[in-house]
């Protein structure tokens, strides 16, 4: 369908296949100049629009794989900010929503940070490695560079704490504890040995001589959306479904995961539920979008969403293809909104954390 006439319409009084129909216009007027990418969570008008889908760590080895000159991220702000770190000064990087934030990435900032720092040094906690998950400001990746730390997604956290593990005694873990706890744990550290640290209190509210037996400090953070998902869901979907697998992200608590049959990253869940077989049936603990999409493309499955509940990401919803066409106009017009631009003192020592990331990953 072509787009209504752009002098005398306002996009937002288009329909859908209209502004599918302008991007499509757009994007060949653009070539390869442009990459968009989106993230599992996006809607499916969205991703029907991407050059690549994938969880955090393949979206950041994409970023870092191309030479578009514009890179239009349809996901949250410390993603938009990862593929900045990650790409070359002659690149730009556009988030089409730039309300799209991450509250669990709020949840760690740099003044929270340095005062734990000071009070591990204090406590002769001895030596450190600090682990930031990807979910966290370019500042926080920073901090972690600086301290020779490096950055972790739910695809190789394993690998990144096992290294963080053998190059120290102790690793704090950031911002999201659930992640850390579960990976930890599936390392061999006994729980009573990973305290959660309590970043509105001094010493994270632990004791010195806590501080100084503990093995891994998690941080008292959270996803909000993975906070859905409870024991009971999985009990009570293999009471209605006999034989129900149930695959959940690790960003759910610990006793969520103990109750399923297989934890993993979205890359990780996306596959396990394409290459099952016929006929096998799904409860799946993560994002609603992409449980949706997952049923969607297994007709010949049963593939549901383990919470009773709407599991949205509002921030990750808040992008639209009409988000998305107001980037491509203003690149094609020569006139491009704001880029996503992390200082360069910042991107410096961000980048040694995540290059260290990948050649971990």
């Amino acid at each position: 369908m072509e787009p209504k006439e752009q002098a005398v319409s306002d996009p937002r009084d288009w329909t859908e296949d209209e502004v599918a129909a302008r991007i499509r216009e757009l994007r060949c007027r653009l070539g390869r100049e442009v990459l968009i990418l989106a993230h599992h969570y996006q809607r499916d008008a969205v991703v029907g629009l991407a050059d690549a889908v994938g969880d955090s760590l393949k979206l950041a080895q994409a970023a870092a794989a191309t030479s578009a000159r514009h890179i239009v991220f349809c996901g949250v702000h410390f993603m938009a900010e990862t593929a900045d770190i990650l790409t070359g000064p002659e690149q730009a990087v556009y988030l089409p929503e730039q309300r799209a934030g991450c509250s669990m990435a709020d949840m760690a900032t740099p003044e929270a940070l340095d005062w734990a720092w000071e009070g591990l040094a204090a406590a002769k906690a001895g030596k450190v490695i600090p682990i930031t998950y990807v979910n966290s400001a370019a500042t926080l990746k920073a901090f972690v560079g600086r301290h020779g730390g490096t950055v972790c997604t739910s695809s190789n956290a394993r690998n990144v704490l096992a290294w963080a593990l053998s190059q120290a005694d102790k690793v704090f873990f950031f911002p999201d504890e659930h992640l850390g706890r579960i990976t930890a744990h599936d390392l061999g550290v006994p729980l009573t040995d990973m305290p959660v640290w309590d970043r509105a209190l001094p010493l994270g509210g632990l004791t010195p001589e806590a501080v100084r037996a503990a093995r891994v400090y998690l941080w008292n953070g959270f996803c909000v959306v993975h906070q859905m998902f409870f024991p009971e869901d999985a009990v009570d979907w293999r009471h209605k479904e006999p034989g129900i697998r149930v695959i959940v992200h690790p960003e759910c608590p610990i006793e969520v995961i103990r109750e399923a049959d297989a934890y993993g990253s979205t890359e990780m869940i996306a596959r396990a539920v394409d290459a099952a077989p016929a006929e096998s049936k799904w409860a799946v603990g993560t994002e609603i979008n992409l449980v949706a999409r997952l049923a969607e493309r297994n007709p010949d499955k049963l593939v549901v969403s383990l919470s009773p509940h709407q599991a949205i990401c509002a921030n990750m919803y808040r992008t639209r293809p009409l988000s998305v066409l107001r980037v491509l106009e203003g690149l094609a017009a020569g006139k491009p909104p704001p880029a996503v631009r992390v200082p360069a003192s910042v991107a410096g020592q961000a980048r040694l954390a995540l290059d260290r990331m990948l050649d971990l990953s």
